[in-house]
């Protein structure tokens, strides 16, 4: 979470990082409630360096379980490639799809009452700052929101993918070969 970037297509609070790649590893090498357990403590260790008083936080947790809870699962019961892909795949498509309600009816109204005055427009206004045409929550999170955490889960997956292999043996305390 430390080494996040704005991507300039979202609205600046809207950062990417690589922070459920830890999580998608501990979910596929131990089961899907130690890929809980690592949201949960990187969400931790993140609170006395962020500024959203929690709000950034408790998204990120919230989302970020329901890419690895899935992805552990499915895992679990084909510990194959074509399980991860699966795994994943399905983790990625479900935290996409559960950003909007999670943003909707948690996370930004509790930002809107700790940054905003409780005015959910200031929101939508740093939305529509970036596009003319989202004007309303809904348009924000299915338009921007929605693709945004689909390319994260993608992003965590494809670099889990290309350091699993290397990493699993040390996870399980094997000898590498």
């Amino acid at each position: 979470m430390m080494l996040e970037f704005p991507v300039g297509l979202a609205p600046s609070f809207l950062k990417m990082d690589f922070s459920e790649l830890p999580a998608l590893i501990a979910a596929f090498a131990f089961g899907p409630q130690y890929g809980v357990l690592v949201c949960l403590i990187k969400n931790l260790i993140n609170l006395p360096f962020s500024n959203s008083m929690m709000v950034g936080e408790i998204a990120n947790f919230l989302i970020g379980v329901c890419f690895v809870v899935p992805a552990g699962l499915i895992y679990r019961y084909d510990k194959s490639k074509k399980g991860a892909v699966i795994g994943s795949l399905t983790g990625a498509l479900l935290m996409a799809a559960l950003s909007i309600p999670i943003n909707y009816y948690v996370t930004y109204p509790i930002y809107a009452q700790l940054f905003a005055k409780g005015d959910m427009n200031a929101i939508v206004a740093m939305y529509t700052a970036l596009y003319k045409g989202i004007d309303t929550l809904p348009k924000a999170l299915v338009y921007c929101n929605m693709p945004f955490t689909l390319a994260k889960g993608l992003l965590d997956f494809a670099l889990t993918m290309l350091i699993y292999k290397q990493v699993s043996p040390l996870l399980k305390g094997e000898k590498r070969k």
